[in-house]
Order: C-alpha cells, then structure tokens, then sequence
C-alpha cells in the first residue's frame, strides 16, 4: 500500500480527474466505484478492480479492513492500493461523507449494436442523475437486461447515477447517444411509450405477454421527442384520479415495467 499525503501527487491528480470528468473517463476507458457496495457488485460480475484509493478512516472500517485482507494480494500489476488522510481522499470523493474506498475499474464493454429482440428501457432526454440512475435500478429490478439512452441524457456512468443505480449498470447492456427511433423500427417486439399525448390507460392497454417489450420514457418537462413517439406501437397512461398533473419520471417507470412484470407472471 502506497501513502499519499500531496494533492500533486500524479497519482492524485489522475485519479482525481478521471472522477470529475466524462471525457477523461471516454478517454481512458475507466470509471471510479466509490464505496463498498459498488465495489462488491463490480467483483461479482466482473472480478476484481484495477486499483482502490481508500482513506485513513476508511482503511480501519471492519468491511475495508476485511476486503483488503482477502483481495491485496490478488490485485494483479499494475494494479495499486493507495491510502491518504481524511482531507485529501474528501477531494477524491464525490460524496459530502465519503465511504472511505473508491475502485478503479474498466467501463463494461457492450456488444457493438443492441440486440432487437430483448426486453429494453428507453430513455430520451433523462438529464436528471438521481432520475437517470434511479430508471437503470428499476429496470434492472424488473429483469430488463438492456437500456438505450439518448444523446441528451446525462452520462450513464457518473458518479452520481451511479450511486442512484446501486450496481444497475453491472446488470444490464447499456448504450449512450443511440437512435432510439431507428432501434424501435427494427424492434421485434412491442413497444410502448409512457405519454399523455393521445394515450390510453396502462391497465387498458393490451400486448402477448410472452413479447420481448421496449418501455420509452421521457423527461418530466419535455417529454419524449415527436421522432421517437412516433415510432412507439402504444401510447400508454397512468391514470391518476388525484389532482396532481405526472408523476416523477422514475416512478411512473416503476409502476410501467413491474405492471408488465406482473402480467408475465400472471400468465404464468
């Protein structure tokens, strides 16, 4: 273990740009996990990560402490473990109480187009991060195994969405700035977009349970776009009996996708 007490340590200065910039992640080809519970899903779907940074305080913690008993050794070079003060790894963090450990890990590689014929979310236009990362969780919970996001959404692989997603992103195939309309012309199953415009009620809407479906989404403000809305086969609604106008974005998904989850099982 390495101690690093400078911020101009190269080390510090790498490790600090790579978790305050997407295009540094681009770049390089490596994202930051901060904290245990990242860190555990990460290994158990991928193996171990190429480095950790933990803190003075977090190093003493019982599930830190007992991680790098069983994993130093095993990290393969170049992989490294650094340690620095309290201060200087809050720099390093993204979070107002760091977890004490933060993982460097490679971006998952996807395959080079999405498959057409699995069950996908769709998101257009998600800039919100605790909304974005929030979406990938449920859909992960519901069993979707894809996710394509359009070029407007915010950075599936940011610090904060991926703290919202709870280790979402090691679940499921995700793909950034994809042409969602082209993706459901080619799909080959249902699809179905969550609107107010011309829709009909969830619960009225009808598709073969056995179909692989393809749920849209949409920011709260805008909307989906008109290109993608109009290449959805449903247009479906929640209704809302209470005097409120939407729903937020990931709630109204949760209510969308475990309804369909609910129909398969009932079939079933």
């Amino acid at each position: 273990m390495k101690t690093v007490t400078s911020a101009s340590n190269p080390h510090y200065q790498d490790w600090k740009k790579l978790g305050g910039s997407t295009r540094a992640q681009k770049k390089s080809g490596e994202i930051l996990l901060e904290g245990m519970h990242l860190l555990d899903a990460w290994q158990a779907v991928y193996g171990l990560p190429l480095g950790v940074w933990v803190s003075e305080s977090g190093i003493k913690r019982l599930e830190i402490a007992g991680w790098l008993a069983d994993h130093a050794q095993s990290l393969r070079a170049p992989a490294e473990i650094f340690c620095s003060p309290d201060a200087l790894f809050r720099k390093l963090a993204d979070t107002e109480t760091p977890a004490g450990i933060v993982a460097r890990v490679p971006l998952p590689k996807q395959s080079d187009s999405p498959l057409p014929d699995v069950d996908t979310l769709l998101l257009d236009g998600i800039q919100d991060p605790g909304n974005l990362g929030c979406l990938l969780r449920t859909a992960a919970a519901a069993g979707f195994s894809q996710a394509l996001l359009s070029a407007h959404c915010a950075s599936a692989w940011s610090a904060k969405v991926l703290r919202a997603g709870q280790g979402a992103h090691f679940q499921a195939r995700i793909y950034e700035a994809a042409d969602l309309p082209a993706f459901l012309r080619a799909f080959k199953g249902v699809s179905l977009a969550a609107t107010v415009q011309d829709a009909e009620p969830l619960h009225i809407v009808r598709w073969p349970a056995h179909a692989p479906l393809a749920w849209v989404f949409g920011a709260e403000g805008q909307g989906i776009g008109a290109a993608t809305l109009g290449e959805a086969g449903h247009r479906v609604r929640i209704a809302m009996p209470g005097a409120m106008e939407s729903l937020n974005v990931s709630a109204a998904a949760a209510i969308c996708l475990f309804e369909s989850l609910r129909r398969r099982q009932a079939r079933k």
